[in-house]
């Protein structure tokens, strides 16, 4: 077989705009900075398709780089007729913080320049500098490794993805060529695709990805989460149908717990999402939990969303 193909996260840094230190920003939590301090406009990220501003953010001698995204920004969209983008995004981080597992950066509903919208902590994307250079390129291929850098996600010939690496389907490639897409068989993307179950997201994209320093793994982009109706499209299905480890059994126990009516948690998601969507947030974690299993596609509509990068 031959070496993988690697796809690189999307850059996010603005052209000829460096970003601010934030060695400050280190003596304050993140989201407190983020809610109190005051934003200035530094660009814009284009290639995103609602508005979204990169800005830094100060608070009393603390600052840090931060994406807002105002809901005036917004398009809407058909299928999902009740709240907004920025208030999805928020309760994704909030279900984020509440397995433990930080895969969202730290991000709050607050007033901008341009009125209301979701402000997140910018995250930096680490390069890899020694991509893999073949079958042993990945992680050990039992799900509790870490791929390094940008090695998440490649394009190989052939029809098994080779060790380290979980299948996720056939890609054109241009001139009638097709390619196995899949993905590493890491312990942080094996969490993110059960958070993406949890939250109902339908648009899980290679560029959402975000390897940072120090090992860590950020996604982002979860505006279009929460539906009631099952909406879970993803480029991480490498996993699908098989048992979910015992480590993510017991942290889906706790968060079934932690939505109980009359929670913390369940009190602020109902200032972010409807109460219909709280239901089938519950009623997804439930039927994780008595299935025992990563979810497959339901065969309804595409499991992978376009563009997949």
């Amino acid at each position: 077989m031959s070496a993988p193909e690697r796809i690189p996260p999307r850059s996010l840094t603005p052209a000829r705009l460096p970003p601010p230190s934030t060695e400050a920003s280190r003596l304050l939590p993140a989201a407190e900075l983020l809610a109190l301090g005051e934003l200035t406009v530094r660009g814009r990220v284009r290639e995103a398709s609602n508005a979204v501003l990169y800005c830094t953010v100060e608070y009393e001698g603390h600052s840090a780089p931060c994406v807002y995204k105002p809901v005036a920004g917004e398009r809407p969209l058909w299928d999902f007729p009740d709240g907004t983008l920025a208030q999805r995004e928020v309760a994704a981080y909030e279900i984020s913080e509440a397995t433990g597992w930080g895969l969202v950066p730290p991000t709050v509903l607050r007033d901008g320049p341009y009125g209301q919208g979701m402000c997140q902590l910018w995250v930096e994307v680490e390069t890899a500098t020694d991509g893999p250079d073949g079958a042993d390129g990945g992680p050990d291929g039992d799900g509790s490794a870490e791929t390094g850098g940008a090695e998440l996600l490649a394009l190989v010939e052939g029809d098994e993805p080779g060790p380290g690496w979980k299948a996720v389907g056939y890609a054109e490639v241009g001139e009638g060529r097709t390619a196995l897409l899949v993905h590493a068989d890491d312990v942080r993307l094996r969490r993110l695709a059960v958070l993406d179950a949890v939250i109902n997201n339908g648009d899980r994209k290679g560029g959402h990805l975000l390897p940072a320093a120090g090992g860590r793994l950020y996604a982002i982009d979860h505006g279009v989460t929460f539906n009631a109706d099952d909406k879970l499209r993803t480029l991480l299905w490498g996993w699908a149908g098989e048992p979910l480890p015992d480590d993510v059994l017991e942290v889906l126990h706790r968060l079934a717990g932690e939505l109980a009516d009359g929670g913390p948690l369940s009190a602020r998601l109902a200032e972010l999402i409807t109460g219909a969507e709280i239901e089938a947030l519950r009623a997804r974690v439930a039927a994780l939990l008595r299935s025992g299993i990563h979810p497959e596609p339901s065969g309804q509509w595409p499991a992978i969303p376009w563009p997949p990068v």
